[in-house]
């Protein structure tokens, strides 16, 4: 039997926003977090259209050998899925123009996993006890860090480091990362929002990462931990973890934050 994922997700709507504007999703074969732009018109309608088109996948790979599937054609299929969704809201009510979110997309065939990533949030690997960050962020102070020009430490405190350079977002052509992971049993994933990593460090998700054993005691522990610092965005994270000899978890999708409220 190959590998298995066990998951857990949370989203909280932290301590200084009135609304949820985060969404996110798991199942056996998927895994994503969006984080609706919370400075455009209703990221929370972003978010859930993004959630909702990964969704769509997950239901049409459900009993498929995803051994025969392109998981990166896959990923960003959906993505633009997602943006033409957006686009066609936008265009039907003027309010949604604008609208945009980020994205992170893990689709898992046991130890093959295809990544798309758009935006601030991030996607992090603990492997043997140490924490490997996964994705790069599409922000103006990122980018100024990878050219030299300012040092991880003023990144931190640089006042536009939430200045988006790349989201999903209506009437354009999204542009992810698109990578695979070679996973191995005893991987642990973290995908989370800017909320989280806003107010923990490395070391801290690390330190939570190798000591919770559970995942969604781990959820639960990066909720707390980012409300204790200030709660100062939604906060949504999945800690999912690739583990031998298990059965699969129940097929159906969880799904929290904005995409849930829109589907109840």
């Amino acid at each position: 039997m190959p590998p298995t994922l066990r998951s857990a997700v949370g989203s909280d709507v932290g301590r200084r926003r009135e609304n949820n504007q985060d969404s996110a999703v798991t199942s056996p074969r998927i895994l994503a977090v969006a984080d609706g732009m919370g400075g455009h018109a209703h990221g929370e309608v972003a978010s859930a259209v993004a959630i909702s088109a990964v969704m769509d996948l997950d239901a049409r790979l459900r009993g498929v050998a995803l051994a025969e599937i392109d998981l990166l054609a896959a990923l960003r299929e959906t993505i633009d899925d997602a943006a033409a969704r957006l686009t066609g809201l936008a265009q039907q009510n003027p309010d949604l123009r604008g609208t945009g979110t980020t994205v992170v997309a893990f689709l898992v065939d046991g130890t093959r996993i295809g990544v798309l990533h758009l935006g601030d949030s991030r996607a992090y690997l603990l492997r043997d006890g140490e924490l490997h960050r996964l994705t790069r962020d599409h922000t103006l102070v990122q980018s100024l860090v990878d050219e030299g020009r300012i040092s991880e430490a003023e990144a931190a405190s640089h006042p536009r480091r939430s200045w988006l350079v790349k989201t999903l977002q209506d009437g354009s052509t999204p542009e992810p990362d698109l990578f695979h992971v070679e996973a191995q049993p005893g991987d642990r994933y973290l995908i989370c929002s800017d909320g989280v990593t806003a107010v923990l460090e490395d070391p801290q998700l690390q330190e939570i990462l190798g000591t919770v054993a559970e995942p969604a005691a781990a959820v639960a522990e990066l909720i707390a931990r980012s409300n204790a610092g200030g709660g100062p965005d939604n906060i949504t994270c999945i800690v999912a973890d690739l583990v031998d000899d298990a059965e699969p978890e129940d097929d159906t999708p969880v799904v929290v934050g904005a995409a849930a409220t829109t589907q109840s």
